[in-house]
């Protein structure tokens, strides 16, 4: 799973310049603020095609997708996360799989080992300052508001079974856009369906096996120092 990342784009802006992802972040998204303890139904980035005017944009979205027919921003069971294997054929997630999927472009994220009495969390990072996870967007409308207000975009992330460096801490992992899918993911007429979700699963193990990870403190508060390692 994927339940906390770290989003610090103050240094980074400039060398995602030289990415696949270039063209959807050519400035941070409105209201950016850096974290380093972003957690579920807080605001995460999404890099996203508008499937009405071709737009490439990124912006803050809520992290748990909240499909357009809930009647509230908020669902019966986590959604901050969804399993790559399954879901083409969920409710929740399926008309996203079709044409709103996008990437979540974080520098970092953590996942925790040892026993629930005893949790470590581990500090990970990929070969480059941007890690594009794979996700899906859904635009959620307040019922009686106006066609022009009420609207929120909320996101998820893609997991898939863990692979390289992720696989001795936990059973499952973001899926890591690869760069040869990335303009295909992200184009709203290529539709989407459980092949497509298969092959990206499958291309992120080599970015999985340049990970590099190492253990930091308990996290609490938000700030630069949550990814020191411990010790230092």
């Amino acid at each position: 799973m994927c339940g906390r990342v770290i989003v610090d784009y103050d240094e980074d802006m400039a060398v995602a310049s030289g990415t696949e992802l270039a063209e959807w972040m050519q400035a941070r998204p409105a209201g950016y603020e850096p974290s380093w303890n972003l957690k579920p139904t807080q605001p995460i980035p999404a890099a996203f095609t508008d499937h009405k005017d071709g737009s490439k944009r990124l912006e803050y979205a809520y992290w748990s997708l909240v499909p357009i027919w809930s009647k509230e921003l908020k669902t019966k069971f986590p959604t901050f996360n969804a399993r790559s294997e399954t879901a083409a054929e969920k409710a929740s997630f399926k008309a996203s799989v079709k044409n709103r999927r996008c990437v979540i472009p974080v520098t970092g994220f953590y996942e925790w080992t040892g026993p629930k009495s005893a949790r470590i969390p581990h500090a990970i990072f990929g070969p480059d300052p941007v890690i594009p996870m794979a996700g899906l967007y859904s635009w959620w409308h307040e019922p009686g508001a106006g066609n022009d207000e009420g609207w929120h975009l909320t996101a998820t992330i893609l997991t898939r079974a863990s692979a390289g460096v992720m696989q001795p801490i936990h059973d499952r992992m973001p899926v890591f856009l690869a760069d040869e899918l990335l303009e295909d993911w992200l184009d709203p007429d290529t539709v989407g369906d459980q092949l497509l979700l298969d092959a990206a699963a499958e291309a992120s193990i080599p970015l999985s096996e340049q990970l590099r990870e190492y253990e930091v403190a308990p996290l609490r508060g938000d700030g630069p120092e949550l990814i020191l390692p411990v010790g230092r």
